[in-house]
């Protein structure tokens, strides 16, 4: 099993189930101390957001997120991001969320080179 740890990476949004916040001019910057992951991001359809998570044992992501869209509208929601490793070593997420709104999908961010 994998070790994963989360600090000081950059993800980019590549794919969401449709047109929303989440682009690939989305930045993530994630850290990490023991099991709590934290991050913010911006870009895309997203003025600024800010994420927090509990690792789970399998590397997994439980999260609460929020963030102010472009258009002024406050959203958030949860997550559930599960990892896999790319084969150069970076980082893949396979989100599946909820916003608190009711409205639910999948996205796909991924490590940027460093």
């Amino acid at each position: 099993m994998h070790n994963f740890n989360y600090n000081s990476r950059q993800f980019v949004g590549v794919e969401n189930y449709d047109d929303g916040d989440l682009t690939g001019d989305t930045v993530f910057h994630y850290y990490q101390k023991d099991r709590v992951v934290w991050g913010t991001y911006e870009g895309g359809g997203v003025q600024f957001g800010t994420l927090i998570a509990s690792m789970q044992n399998d590397g997994s992501l439980d999260m609460i997120w929020q963030y102010l869209s472009m258009s002024g509208e406050f959203v958030s929601g949860t997550c559930l991001s599960i990892p896999e490793v790319l084969p150069d070593g970076r980082y893949r997420l396979r989100e599946s969320w909820k916003i608190d709104s009711g409205e639910s999908g999948t996205s796909v961010i991924e490590e940027t080179r460093p």
